[in-house]
């Protein structure tokens, strides 16, 4: 039974509304119905966005696996933990006007820690 993950992939989904809700202001706001319509603001909107989905998906699914093949709730909550701070720290570093970098190339790093040390794990645990 699965009573970690769920934690973690039902914060991750907020926060994929709260940017979802992002690129429905930013279109509101430049009165732009589909594509970034050549602005900067909502390109950015949208890769915010975009990238969230293109990593968390992902990222889940392996630490997922590795609480159903019975990894320890430290193991869990870390790679969790990871993932939603790596999550948050993009979103906001990128997403601010202008950028604030480190804050978006920790929250890579920590997003790809968490995949790596997941899939690791996955293939530890499966061995």
């Amino acid at each position: 039974m699965l009573s970690i993950t769920p934690i973690y992939a039902a914060l991750l989904a907020i926060l994929y509304v709260v940017l979802s809700f992002r690129v429905i202001g930013q279109r509101r706001s430049d009165k732009i119905s589909y594509g970034d319509g050549g602005s900067p603001d909502m390109l950015k909107a949208i890769r915010t966005h975009s990238n969230f989905v293109e990593y968390t998906p992902f990222a889940l699914l392996l630490i997922v696996m590795a609480e159903l093949q019975g990894a320890g709730g430290l193991l869990l909550n870390l790679l969790g933990l990871s993932l939603l701070a790596g999550r948050v720290l993009h979103a906001y570093g990128f997403g601010r006007s202008p950028q604030i970098v480190i804050l978006r190339q920790i929250g890579m790093l920590l997003t790809f820690a968490a995949i790596l040390i997941a899939a690791l794990a996955n293939l530890f645990m499966a061995t």
